[in-house]
């Protein structure tokens, strides 16, 4: 597409809104800087008007989606690195280039617990990385390895670490250089640290003390992969952690005495009083109750880490406050986290996804924790994995041959947004902005992603009005689209 001033209007068209309305309205965007225009503003400085003119016939121009958990996708793997960075990186640029035909034009790429010797070279490679007509990678997710063993899911046990030194643990780990002061969040031209968001389950000893300095970097925290009690959950978020990891999955069940960490969504900021009524003895998956050896702990299953391949002991979360369990920080103003749900109607029930939505809206981030399968063309049937196994696709469900253990989502996020509509009731724009306004201000790059304020990235998807991609743009130009004649 190419145009004479730079300047492009869309017309005809639904803008959605930050609080979740749909607006008809133009867009202006400079196609040449690839930001988003205030139209009014630039036709009295400029006095031009655009020389291209995109008529979108009533459907839905959206800010691109961003997917804030994805494990791999089109083949590849993010957590699986042989050795050879070109491949890598080869694999990594092929999925940024074709998963904008799904609506994503931002994603956060997804690493499960690893042996310690990769995280170097596997985050370096992760870094922040735009290139044309391709989604924007905007950093790394590290899931572990300071997780609880209990609900480890299929992170392997022999890699789980505890964070006995603190932030020199988190350091040793993943490198003193990626968790570097004050996170450049606007991408410029320097991306030396990649690190966007680390899941780790506060109760692990060492964990709680890091929460409030990974924050001041600017990295977010995850509360996932745990069994904290309300108490211990609730002393996470105050010292600041601001996402839960896959809400419903590798965490206990929502229990009436003790809510855990789904009960955040509920979480009141004027009580102060720490309801405790549990009187088991410390546990954490990472040490045995004194004098007892914990069952239904088995050998991690292959399969989508989200999901709990491991029994809770008996009445998880157990905590006692007073015998050793962590305690609240002193009261300050407290603030629900951001929460993430994934809707593909299997790894939660549709009715879980409504009764989260409700309590808390605004909180609400849709993701896919997609494995390397995502490929909206693949077809059902028995496809090669890894290690020799295969898996059987049936729809979004995938299983390992031969059993029914579930071996992880093949979701893509527009269908996330489609599917979300019909499970809770909510507007397409309201199932929009979960998906681009409310991850974005979870990042805190709310200024120039999942967003359509003037001056902030033209990454657009235009969605018919049952929320199908139809085109997709990144930085103001034209990277996908199915055919639809504008």
């Amino acid at each position: 597409m190419s145009t004479t001033n730079g300047l492009v209007c869309f017309t005809n068209c639904l803008l959605p809104q930050e609080d979740g309305t749909l607006l008809e309205k133009d867009l202006w965007i400079d196609q040449r800087r690839g930001v988003i225009l205030d139209a009014q503003k630039t036709f009295f400085l400029r006095k031009e008007r655009p020389d291209t003119v995109i008529d979108l016939g009533g459907n839905i121009l959206s800010p691109g989606l961003i997917d804030l958990q994805i494990n791999g996708a089109y083949g590849f793997d993010f957590s699986v690195f042989d050795g050879d960075e070109k491949t890598y990186s080869e694999g990594l640029a092929n999925v940024a280039k074709k998963i904008v035909e799904t609506g994503v034009t931002s994603l956060v790429p997804t690493i499960i617990t690893q042996e310690k010797s990769l995280y170097p070279t596997l985050l370096r490679l992760l870094r922040p990385l735009s290139t044309p007509a391709s989604a924007n990678l905007l950093g790394w997710h590290a899931e572990g390895p300071f997780i609880d063993m209990a609900k480890r899911g299929a992170h392997a046990p022999s890699f789980l670490l505890p964070a006995s030194k603190g932030l020199k643990s988190f350091e040793e780990v993943y490198g003193a250089e990626n968790l570097a002061e004050k996170e450049d969040w606007l991408m410029a031209s320097t991306n030396d640290a990649g690190v966007r968001i680390i899941t780790a389950a506060p109760e692990i000893p060492g964990v709680m003390d890091v929460v409030s300095e990974l924050d001041h970097r600017g990295v977010v925290f995850s509360i996932g992969h745990s069994v904290a009690t309300s108490a211990i959950a609730t002393a996470a978020v105050r010292n600041g952690a601001r996402l839960i990891t896959h809400l419903f999955n590798a965490m206990p069940q929502l229990h009436h005495r003790d809510p855990s960490i789904i009960g955040l969504l509920g979480a009141s900021p004027h009580l102060e009083t720490h309801f405790s009524p549990i009187t088991a003895q410390l546990y954490s998956g990472m040490q045995s109750p004194v004098g007892k050896q914990v069952t239904g702990i088995r050998s991690p299953i292959d399969g989508s880490e989200a999901f709990d391949q491991n029994e809770t002991p008996p009445q998880t979360p157990l905590f006692k406050r007073g015998q050793g369990g962590l305690t609240p920080s002193s009261p300050k103003d407290f603030t629900r986290p951001f929460y993430e749900l994934i809707v593909d109607g299997i790894h939660s029930h549709p009715n879980s996804v409504r009764l989260a939505y409700s309590a808390y809206p605004e909180g609400c981030i849709l993701i896919t924790d997609a494995m390397k399968i995502l490929d909206p063309h693949l077809q059902d049937g028995v496809h090669e994995w890894r290690d020799g196994k295969r898996f059987v696709k049936e729809g979004d469900k995938l299983y390992l041959e031969g059993t029914n253990t579930l071996a992880g989502s093949v979701v893509t996020l527009d269908k996330c947004v489609r599917n979300f509509t019909k499970f809770t009731g909510c507007t397409l724009g309201e199932a929009i902005k979960c998906a681009t306004v409310n991850p974005a201000k979870c990042l805190g790059i709310e200024n120039k992603k999942g967003t359509l304020r003037a001056g902030a990235d033209a990454d657009l998807v235009v969605l018919d009005k049952q929320g199908f991609v139809l085109r997709t743009w990144v930085k103001g130009q034209e990277a996908w689209t199915n055919g639809w004649n504008m």
